[in-house]
């Protein structure tokens, strides 16, 4: 505090003037042992946090008066309050306490603990990454969130920037971020927009008040709850299951793909060409089969299931500032064609990243859309339980049957698909890479050169014991649309959490992998192929013996091809002729991506030749967007 606060507090005419709260003990000590006539220094208490940066946003923080502001500190405030404690003195008529008169104390009582489920170890390994992310690639955000599908339990939550929970209001922590301002919308409503300045020690020393408050709040927000955007291609798999579970398709059904469809007047590319079965859609990550299937549905049914997958609804997680989209996604009565294929892969509505991982644990669990938590028990200063925090199914999404297609889709995209980049060694992982352009808020056009990259996964795959969700936006880069930046995160991040949480590795290993592990110094104990229970010589992964992917018995299905008829596979992921023999074998490797690149810019895999996500995949800029995401709805 500067001197003239302090001097014109101590010199106004008050019975009792407080001049500031939360001094560190040993500043009150020092004042204290100054003995200054009508100076008391009162005992408080200030909340501390051991692990400074780590789970910030999660935690949250209290304010000067030890209430909560923000995260759990808010929402638990009631249980971690305890009560204050009071010291009664005697004082005169005009208030100046008595010398020599015995005070009163009442003692405080304690509050209550919380047990979460955040584990320390995957939290670190999470929020590193991010850390280095942010500072090799320059994005403009990057979250990361694990969690437990058959349970809902938040094993990690990390986004970036961050800041130290015992200097909450350090702008140091801003530094490097795009500095934002709060301007005012075409509904009237006040909205937080990103400039171009980057924050730096000059930018802090020119905010003004209002500024400093603005931005410190935007550094404080939680981006997996609050922050929205479009999910691109990982909601493809929710299509897929929507369209099965009303019949739309089945298991058998498939589609041809010739690289654009016409909807509404627009044409809409798409960078998957051929034959396309359910499978080969998600993980060649076909745009023109997703909106055929769209079309089969119907607004009405596609936007039920929406609702069913709690597209637009908060998933009720026990963090505050979660934000809720019912504005930013269709209604039947106001969606078009055009709104309905583009919605189909992932564009033209918003989500969050817990209602993303929420719903899409129950696409891959059985069905069953937990309600996400971090709090796991509420304990009292002697350790007995206050309240216990039971996981809680909110609802069955998708039939068993439907669920275990869309585990083998995914599975496909990281064997032979858009995803085999974000694989662990050892490990069979299932999920669904995505790519959305951002729409620039200057023109409300998408932009062309600005993306969201995606991966979302659960593994093992054919009983997901960990859900993963990793999102970059806008990474500084010539082509930002590349979602390896999302799948080498997974990648990384798997490999320290899934050894560390004793799940056991399934599949063999590469002298390269091996290589790898070594070089990490990770012990390969626990790998393939057996766990002890599962006895000599077991499968792991179907330990009663028999065909998964013909459990009933008779002629044993293709495991590449389950659903029958023609197939792409790993050397042929179009389908029709080897594809051994394809043009991109030719294609040069660009040594940043480690894509094959064609002539025509396309990037292919460069082991499967299944195209990669972006490129040609980008939609027409010149399609409506949604009101909603623009402010003008």
């Amino acid at each position: 505090m500067d001197e003239a606060t302090v001097r014109k507090r101590v010199e106004k005419v008050s019975s009792m003037e407080r001049i500031k709260t939360n001094v560190d003990k040993e500043t009150g000590d020092n004042i204290r042992n100054m003995e200054l006539d009508g100076v008391k220094v009162d005992e408080d208490f200030k909340r501390y946090y051991p692990y400074n940066e780590l789970a910030s946003k999660v935690l949250g923080f209290t304010g000067g008066d030890n209430q909560g502001i923000i995260g759990l500190e808010v929402k638990y405030e009631e249980y971690l309050k305890g009560k204050n404690g009071t010291i009664l003195t005697t004082t005169d008529a005009r208030g100046v306490e008595l010398n020599g008169v015995a005070e009163d104390r009442v003692e405080p009582v304690a509050g209550n603990t919380l047990q979460i489920s955040l584990d320390y170890n995957i939290q670190m390994y999470a929020q590193q990454m991010a850390e280095k992310v942010m500072e090799e690639k320059q994005a403009d955000k990057v979250g990361i969130l694990l969690m437990n599908p058959q349970n809902g339990e938040i094993l990690a939550m990390a986004s970036y920037p961050t800041y130290d929970l015992n200097d909450t209001r350090n702008p140091e922590s801003m530094y490097g971020s795009r500095m934002v301002e709060q301007v005012t919308n075409a509904n009237g409503y006040y909205e937080i927009k990103k400039t171009n300045t980057i924050i730096d020690e000059n930018v802090v020393a020119s905010m003004d008040e209002t500024q400093m408050y603005v931005n410190l709040d935007y550094l404080w927000k939680n981006f997996c709850i609050t922050d929205t955007y479009e999910p691109g291609s990982t909601a493809k798999p929710f299509t897929v299951a929507a369209a099965l579970e009303q019949g739309a398709v089945s298991q058998n059904t498939s589609f041809e793909c010739t690289g654009v469809l016409e909807v509404g007047g627009y044409p809409i590319k798409c960078h998957a060409q051929g034959h396309m079965s359910l499978e080969n859609s998600i993980a060649t990550s076909c745009n023109v089969t997703m909106m055929k299937i769209a079309q089969l549905m119907g607004k009405e049914d596609f936007c039920k299931f929406q609702n069913i997958f709690n597209f637009g609804l908060k998933t009720n997680i026990d963090l505050a500032g979660e934000a809720r989209t019912a504005s930013l996604i269709y209604t039947p009565d106001k969606m078009g064609p055009t709104d309905l294929a583009t919605n189909s892969f992932g564009q033209n509505f918003n989500v969050t990243m817990i209602e993303m991982i929420t719903g899409f644990c129950s696409l891959v669990n059985g069905g069953y859309y937990y309600e996400p938590h971090v709090v796991n028990k509420i304990t009292n200063a002697s350790g007995a339980t206050v309240k216990n925090i039971e996981p809680r199914v909110l609802k069955q999404t998708v039939s068993e049957s439907t669920s275990a297609l869309i585990r083998q889709y995914c599975k496909a995209v990281v064997e032979y698909g858009t995803g085999t980049s974000a694989r662990p060694p050892g490990y069979k992982l299932g999920g669904k890479t995505g790519t959305a352009e951002t729409i620039d808020p200057m023109t409300n056009r998408r932009s062309e050169n600005e993306y969201v990259v995606s991966f979302i996964g659960a593994v093992p795959a054919d009983n997901p014991q960990v859900a993963i969700y990793v999102v970059v936006d806008r990474v500084n880069a010539d082509k930002q649309d590349n979602a390896r930046f999302a799948t080498k995160i997974t990648r990384d991040i798997l490999m320290e959490a899934l050894p560390y949480l004793n799940i056991f590795m399934t599949e063999p290993l590469t002298d390269e992998e091996k290589a790898e592990l070594d070089a990490l110094q990770q012990d390969i104990t626990n790998q393939y192929i057996q766990t002890p229970e599962d006895g000599e010589g077991a499968d792991p992964d179907n330990p009663e013996g028999g065909s998964q992917d013909n459990p009933e018995g008779g002629e044993e299905a293709d495991p590449d091809n389950p659903e029958g008829g023609e197939q792409g596979g790993p050397d042929n992921p179009e389908g029709g002729e080897d594809g051994q023999n394809a043009p991109w074998m030719d294609y040069p490797i660009d040594d940043e991506t480690g894509y094959r690149v064609g002539p025509d810019g396309r990037q292919y895999d460069a082991q499967t030749g299944v195209p990669v996500e972006g490129g040609e995949s980008v939609p027409n800029p010149d399609l409506p967007l949604n009101p909603g995401l623009t402010g003008a709805g």
